[in-house]
C-alpha cells in the first residue's frame, strides 16, 4: 500500500480512527511514513484542538488518559490491533467467564499487521471476567481479562 500523501487520503485515515474507535494508525513503506494518533474527547476544561504536524510523517499529538486503576487481576493488551475470542467466526470460544485456566494458556487472539498473535494466561487461576469483545479493536495496555 503506498503512503497516502493527500489530504482525502488523510481525513480518510482520521475517519477510520474515528469510525473504530481506534487512537492510532501508523502506515510506514521504506523510509516513508504516516502515523496519525487521536486525541481523546475534549473536556469542559481541555477543549484545544489536536495539532497536526507536517513533515515526512504526519503526527496528531494526543494527550495521555487519565483512567481508573484496573481491577486486580487484569491482564493488559501487549499490543494494538483486534481481539478475537476464537480462532474462526462461529468456532468455540478458547475460554469463557467462570473457566479455570492455566499458566501459557491461550485465553485470545489480536490480530496486528495480518499476523494473529496468541494472548496467553500469565498465571493460573480463574477466569473471572472478559473485557472485550470478538473483533473488537484494541489499544495496547487497554484490559482485555480478568484471572482471581
Amino acid at each position: 500500500m503506498p503512503i497516502p500523501s493527500d489530504p482525502d487520503a488523510i481525513r480518510s485515515l482520521a475517519n477510520i480512527l474515528r469510525d473504530t474507535g481506534l487512537t492510532e494508525i501508523e502506515i510506514v513503506d521504506g523510509d516513508a511514513r504516516v502515523r496519525l494518533v487521536r486525541a481523546p474527547a475534549p473536556t469542559a476544561a481541555s477543549s484545544a484542538p489536536a495539532s497536526v504536524a507536517a513533515s515526512p510523517a504526519v503526527m496528531a499529538t494526543a494527550t495521555p488518559e487519565v483512567a481508573d486503576a484496573p481491577p486486580p487481576g487484569t491482564v493488559p493488551s501487549p499490543m494494538v490491533g483486534i481481539a478475537y475470542l476464537s480462532a474462526e467466526p462461529g468456532s468455540t470460544p478458547f475460554v469463557v467467564a467462570g473457566q479455570a485456566v492455566a499458566a501459557g494458556q491461550t485465553v485470545l487472539l489480536i490480530e496486528a499487521m495480518k499476523t494473529f498473535n496468541q494472548i496467553k494466561a500469565p498465571r493460573a487461576g480463574t477466569l473471572t471476567r472478559i473485557l472485550v469483545a470478538s473483533g473488537q479493536p484494541v489499544e495496547y495496555d487497554q484490559p482485555l481479562f480478568v484471572i482471581d
